[in-house]
């Protein structure tokens, strides 16, 4: 595998995205609007009710779920991009050139990775980043410490986070196979988010902590998933199929 090979796929793609405003308006613009949202939440509910006399738990569990969501988002926001590249390239019929290359189909397939990867992660990360920030200042007078960064965000937003982006692109990579136009992709692929949904609505409801212990062991299981879903994708993502039988 030549890594020039993969990163001039990769630019190609980061090209063809910054044509597609929709792309550049869904990947950045819904991070910022939860970290602005968040903020007001902070602002209008936990910090308020830790002046009421809520225990640290509460402000625990309350942080750490917002923080949280930003993971689900992570999820959810590469399978448009991954889609795009894929089937939206297909149906635009650019996609059938790349694939007549002396490229190999996995220098294809993980330049297209990174280029539905890193957008999305770092719009997040910015989101987060906003969010913490926001935080910090609006209870620093409340609780008399900073409460971000701290390691469960780490592990959440460094960790799990991109994890649950590249999730996201196997899945949107694995739909694309199946689907002969982006919106069905879309709608496929944004299936990702209800595994990380069920472990959000675990800890609202007190049957799942964010802890070290559960984060790393949520980490280490969605990367095994990851490994099978590789193999998945390698398996799926074939030149000749793609430009014989994508119906």
């Amino acid at each position: 595998m030549d890594l020039q090979n993969v990163l001039s796929v990769a630019s190609k793609d980061f090209e063809s995205y910054r044509r597609k405003k929709s792309i550049i308006a869904y990947t950045l613009g819904l991070p910022l609007v939860l970290s602005v949202v968040f903020s007001l939440v902070v602002q209008r509910d936990i910090a308020p009710s830790v002046q009421s006399g809520a225990g640290i738990d509460s402000l625990n569990l309350g942080l750490e779920s917002l923080t949280y969501f930003f993971v689900v988002f992570a999820a959810v926001l590469p399978t448009s991009i991954a889609a795009y590249s894929i089937v939206g390239e297909k149906v635009e019929k650019s996609l059938e050139p790349m694939l007549a290359t002396p490229l190999s189909d996995n220098e294809i397939l993980l330049g297209k990775t990174i280029a539905s990867l890193v957008p999305p992660v770092l719009t997040t990360w910015l989101g987060a980043s906003i969010f913490m920030v926001a935080s910090d200042y609006l209870l620093r007078g409340v609780i008399s410490y900073y409460y971000f960064p701290n390691l469960n965000a780490g592990l959440m937003l460094f960790v799990l986070a991109p994890l649950a982006a590249l999730f996201g692109v196997e899945v949107a990579v694995i739909a694309s196979s199946r689907i002969s136009d982006v919106r069905g992709a879309n709608q496929l692929g944004g299936l990702v988010w209800i595994p990380f949904m069920v472990i959000f609505i675990l800890a609202v409801e007190g049957n799942f902590q964010f802890s070290v212990v559960n984060l790393s062991l949520t980490s280490g299981t969605l990367g095994a998933i990851e490994l099978i879903l590789y193999f998945v994708t390698t398996s799926t993502f074939r030149r000749e199929r793609i430009l014989t039988r994508w119906k």
